[in-house]
């Protein structure tokens, strides 16, 4: 599973639909064997990431939080491959929610953007249902920020286990993102499934978009 190949790939988002694992899952002998090959993945590509900071040339604190931002993800991207993942679809998720979020702290935060669900962000966990998704930024020197689209035909990146579906319907467009509620359908998840999102937030100076980022979150049902 080669690095190389991926070594363009430091954008704040990965394509509609992930689908990283999708050429090398249908040749995986067994889920364990699929486990150790995603989990060294996620290391391999985690030093292209680590190469677009050095291009990058911040300074000293920037470089230091982008650097842990990316390395961080190894660790937890690991413990729930081996530890949640119950299937090589799960596996998938994981691995691919780990990649968008190695993309964002190559990218940095320029402005605060939090999004959570139980209060927790980044990994968390919730009971199959309706989850609640609290997503709260803010501009720098007093600009709004706006909920964006993560594609032309998709307002959010997601990726589950389950059909999982984000209702956006009691949201104004375009939504003032200072802070807003979104909620995951989950009512079709069992125990032990995994969704993952990405929510989109725009910086903008009166008309002009100044900045965009992506904030994905995995959840764990259970």
């Amino acid at each position: 599973m080669a690095s190389e190949k991926f070594g363009r790939v430091a954008l704040p988002m990965a394509e509609p639909g992930g689908g990283f694992g999708d050429e090398y899952s249908e040749r995986a002998s067994s889920l364990d064997d699929y486990k150790v090959t995603c989990i060294q993945f996620i290391r391999d590509i985690s030093e292209d990431y680590l190469k677009w900071v050095d291009y990058y040339q911040l300074d000293a604190k920037e470089d230091a939080i982008r650097r842990t931002g990316i390395t961080s993800v190894i660790g937890r991207a690991d413990e729930w491959i081996s530890k949640v993942a119950q299937s090589i679809k799960g596996v998938d998720v994981i691995m691919n929610d780990a990649i968008q979020k190695m993309a964002e702290a190559t990218a940095g935060k320029p402005f605060p953007i939090n999004v959570t669900v139980g209060s927790v962000p980044a990994y968390t966990r919730a009971k199959p249902g309706r989850i609640s998704v609290l997503v709260e930024s803010s501009g720098r020197n007093g600009r709004k920020t706006l909920l964006g689209s993560h594609s032309r035909d998709a307002r959010f990146r997601i990726e589950s286990t389950f059909d999982a579906t984000i209702d956006d319907s009691s949201l104004k467009d375009p939504q003032q993102a200072g802070s807003l509620e979104l909620v995951i359908d989950a009512t079709k998840a069992s125990h032990n499934d995994v969704v993952s999102f990405t929510v989109i937030v725009e910086e903008h100076d009166e008309q002009t978009e100044t900045e965009r980022r992506g904030a994905s979150t995995l959840v764990h049902l259970n």
